[in-house]
């Protein structure tokens, strides 16, 4: 029997989401995965390989629309965290929902800044949400994350001495008045004012160039991970690619651990991938490579082996405290 994919709409408070579940092709049952999406738009459509991979890891998983995106209603630049990990919830209990993991454990899988948002659901609603998985999910606040990861694209760019200096200025400026929740169209007028500065694409891609986005990013800045996270108390698995070139991974590693001492000897573990990248990926994409296979070695076995332990465990009966998962494959 080959996996199968249908159809299924997420309610939100702007409206229904489009999604799809995808089953393994094997027989379950099975615990429910929903794909909680990083930064920016995104779709079904989205993900590449991975709801493939992670049913055949022993999963179903469903996947939907950000709002405004796939034809969705709503808008992703309008929401805050608590409303995305709100309508990571809603997802949750579709699937909780549906035949054959009605009566199974239900998580949430989220990569890059999906990772923040499944560990914020996974506290706000311990009922709907009974273990999470956070690919590249940083440790730190968004407003480190991004002076982390804009400075190092301005050094990989050559940029060095006083025009360095110069570009983190402005980058630290910038997120002042963010903090201050300044109007975004004040700030961009500024910022336009330095458009002959040879750093300028750098510091303004993605989030920083127009007033929707900018206001999405101003608007999460200030969540702290560290709090979230200890606040979790359903198993969690934290995984992180050792040459991530926009995490601070080794700084991130430092505060979940501080934050969960457990980490490692309960149902809960962290791995850095050492040659993985923010994707978890060895290589950057190549045609007449299956995407799969560069993947960093041992991260699908151990996503196995930590689904499978929640399979084991139903929703009703929790790991044994001090029982520490199979993460060694």
């Amino acid at each position: 029997m080959s996996a199968r994919e249908e159809a299924t709409i997420v309610p939100t408070a702007v409206g229904d989401l489009h999604g799809l579940v995808r089953r393994p092709s094997a027989t379950g049952p099975f615990p429910g995965v929903v794909l909680v999406d990083g930064s920016g738009p995104g779709t079904v459509d989205g993900w590449g390989g991975w709801p493939e991979w992670v049913a055949d890891c022993g999963a179903v998983v469903l996947r939907h629309d950000k709002p405004g995106c796939g034809g969705s209603p709503g808008d992703w630049r309008d929401q805050s965290f608590e409303d995305r990990a709100d309508e990571s919830i809603a997802a949750a209990r579709v699937l909780r929902s549906l035949p054959g993991t009605d009566d199974q454990a239900v998580g949430l899988l989220g990569i890059s800044q999906g990772g923040w948002v499944a560990l914020l659901a996974a506290a706000r609603d311990p009922r709907a949400v009974d273990f999470a998985v956070s690919i590249s999910g940083p440790g730190v606040t968004p407003e480190r994350q991004e002076r982390v990861r804009i400075e190092r694209a301005l050094r990989r760019e050559g940029f060095v001495g006083r025009e360095l200096e110069d570009a983190l200025e402005w980058v630290d400026e910038r997120t002042r008045r963010q903090l201050a929740r300044e109007a975004p169209e004040s700030i961009l007028a500024d910022q336009r004012l330095l458009a002959a500065r040879p750093w300028y694409e750098v510091v303004t891609f993605g989030a920083y160039g127009e007033p929707g986005v900018l206001a999405f990013a101003t608007r999460i800045f200030g969540f702290d991970p560290v709090p979230v996270v200890a606040d979790v108390r359903c198993p969690l698995l934290l995984l992180f690619g050792g040459a991530d070139d926009v995490v601070p991974v080794a700084e991130s590693v430092a505060a979940f651990g501080s934050a969960v001492p457990t980490l490692g000897s309960g149902p809960s573990g962290l791995a850095v991938f050492p040659e993985g990248n923010h994707g978890l990926f060895v290589a950057d994409p190549d045609p007449r490579t299956p995407r799969k296979e560069q993947l960093a070695p041992g991260v699908l076995p151990m996503l196995e082996a930590f689904l499978a332990r929640r399979s084991d465990a139903s929703r009703m009966s929790a790991t044994p405290p001090g029982a520490a998962p199979d993460l060694s494959g």
